[in-house]
């Protein structure tokens, strides 16, 4: 469930920074009469990301055991790759997000309304196509509850909370923190389901090696404890990994975490007035 909560609480802010931006910019531009075609481009995306989840939940059900194996194994490292340029792409553009989004929205105001509705349908669609498709891979390491789908409910709540919030400017977070924690975090659950994906390929007899493990710490992590729970939805840890599991964790996990916590080596200003430190990116308020 924490795993799930935690992509839904980092996807949503994402999303939600997006529509915060968008609106705050037809509000203070006095273009109100716009603001229902931002809504429906938002409804459109939200309907489209469900749908892709539905679809991958029903695909996934109606194949035999092989073929879920690979397709498990294919969406874990797809969810992988997008999780990974999701977090590096978050790091250099946070920044300058809201001056992006102001131009595009200007430029398609100019254009007409259908514009405005593409344009905040894509903003907000590729934060909910790249949720859907990491919140199943992430599922599939769980048992089969409800806890990923209460998860990821939670998270997007949240997450709609904290926008509301910056948006009204009653809560001010420091968002470069935010996503540097939340971050780090998603990296190691990027590496369960990297290591998931692996061995759903070894299940599949695409790659050998599923009988010979790494190691057997069963008599210390009981599967039927909650921190085994907890270690296993979350980050995939497991009593019995195979050599190639463990060996795919710390292939991806160690560069992209010395990758992600190296300094991003901006040049220093030679002229001009010191920029204050501490400054985050900000949503404008109403």
């Amino acid at each position: 469930m924490f795993a799930s909560y935690l992509i839904g609480l980092r996807e949503g802010l994402e999303a939600t920074l997006v529509v915060s931006i968008l609106v705050a910019f037809l509000v203070k531009s006095d273009r109100r009469d716009r603001l229902p075609l931002v809504w429906a481009g938002v409804a459109g995306a939200v309907a489209l990301s469900v749908g892709f989840g539905a679809l991958l939940t029903f695909t996934a059900a109606h194949l035999n055991q092989m073929q879920q194996e690979l397709f498990d194994a294919v969406t874990s490292i797809a969810a992988t790759v997008f999780v990974t340029f999701m977090i590096f792409w978050m790091r250099t553009a946070a920044r300058r997000m809201s001056s992006d989004l102001r131009g595009k929205l200007g430029e398609a105001l100019e254009l007409g309304s259908t514009a405005v509705v593409v344009m905040a349908f894509l903003a907000v669609a590729r934060e909910g196509l790249e949720t859907a498709l990491i919140w199943f891979a992430a599922a599939q390491g769980a048992a089969a509850t409800a806890s990923p789908l209460i998860g990821i409910s939670l998270g997007l709540l949240t997450s709609v909370v904290l926008g509301w919030g910056l948006y009204k400017s009653a809560l001010r977070i420091n968002l470069t923190k935010f996503f540097t924690w939340t971050g780090l975090l998603l990296i190691l659950v990027a590496a369960g389901i990297f290591k998931y994906g692996v061995h759903d390929l070894q299940e599949a007899d695409i790659l050998p090696g599923l009988t010979t493990h790494a190691f057997d710490i069963s008599g210390v992590l009981d599967p039927s404890a909650w921190y085994s729970a907890l270690l296993s939805g979350m980050f995939n840890i497991t009593a019995q990994p195979s050599v190639l599991e463990m060996v795919a964790w710390v292939v991806y996990a160690v560069p992209v975490l010395i990758l992600f916590l190296r300094p991003s080596g901006r040049p220093k200003a030679t002229r001009g007035p010191a920029v204050p430190a501490g400054d985050t990116p900000t949503v404008p308020a109403s």
